[in-house]
């Protein structure tokens, strides 16, 4: 009973679109009453309240390490299994709960964030799915915001260059995102090529996705390389 109580009351917080519900909400329940809930949430077809709960994902992981690290290792080697073809399932948006994890967390940081860049190698862990895709460049960019030197250690930004090759306008321009944020200057050549690109694409920051174009992003993430 509770836990259908705890998933009724997330499920509201989250249709409201509000992140500020939606984090006191995570604020005021015992994390393991949220986990479930919000890596169900991972599938909600509405795609900003699937955002908020990768959001609130980093909240409550981040305070269940603190409480028992070994229990944040755990909800971390459950994300990589969603994403294991054994697991029966796709995975969606673990790749982003993953980085909204570490971004908050720095000891979980520093153990599996080489787990995302294997995603991005052909000869690692390759995510196929577009969709995974996103998802995953997306994780790179968030990280790079707080930790970018675990990146760098690990050559992403080389194993980012790719991307900026797909079909698919949102892989491209998430790919250009997290290159603007590594202020990666071999991909200048490249980004250079990609300023006109008129290929829409989104990006989520603290409870908002916005809408750009590829070579706008393109455009500034040249401006603020090395």
């Amino acid at each position: 009973m509770a836990a259908r109580v705890r998933k009724k009351e997330l499920q509201a917080q989250l249709a409201t679109h509000d992140l500020s519900k939606v984090l006191a909400l995570a604020a005021r329940v015992p994390p393991r009453e949220l986990l479930n809930p919000l890596i169900g949430s991972l599938c909600n077809p509405d795609e900003l309240c699937k955002w908020l709960a990768v959001s609130a994902l980093g909240v409550v992981v981040a305070a269940l390490a603190e409480q028992e690290l070994e229990a944040g290792r755990v909800v971390m080697r459950r994300f990589m299994w969603m994403l294991n073809d054994e697991s029966g399932g796709i995975g969606w948006g673990v790749p982003e709960a993953m980085a909204e994890v570490m971004a908050g967390q720095p000891v979980l940081a520093d153990e599996f964030h080489q787990v995302l860049v294997a995603q991005m190698r052909e000869d690692g862990n390759f995510l196929e799915l577009e969709l995974l895709q996103r998802g995953l460049l997306w994780g790179i960019g968030r990280l790079a915001q707080v930790r970018p030197e675990l990146l760098l250690q690990r050559e992403a930004p080389r194993y980012l260059l790719p991307y900026l090759a797909s079909g698919d306008s949102e892989v491209r321009g998430r790919a250009v995102w997290s290159l603007g944020v590594l202020q990666a200057d071999l991909a200048r050549e490249v980004l250079a090529g990609l300023c006109g690109d008129p290929g829409p694409t989104t990006i989520y920051a603290t409870g908002r996705l916005t809408s750009h174009t590829v070579g706008a992003l393109a455009t500034r993430a040249l401006s603020i390389s090395i």
